[in-house]
């Protein structure tokens, strides 16, 4: 039976929301390990212009605690 922490973590992207999620775990596996699950809890868009510039995705990951 394993434990989990979940953690609030932001991503960004330039291109889309895909792109900003998928930056996000590829990130935060830098320095935390066993992820096991991530969920999308907001998405917006910076604009500048009345261009979008900056796709932003928050996310809740869920990894595995060492005991």
């Amino acid at each position: 039976m394993g434990v989990y922490k979940i953690i609030d973590i932001v991503g960004t992207s330039p291109k889309s929301f895909a792109e900003a999620g998928r930056n996000a775990i590829i990130e935060a596996a830098k320095t935390v390990k066993k992820i096991r699950r991530a969920e999308v809890s907001k998405l917006d868009i910076k604009v500048e212009g009345d261009k979008p510039v900056l796709y932003r995705a928050e996310m809740k990951i869920a990894f595995e605690i060492k005991r």
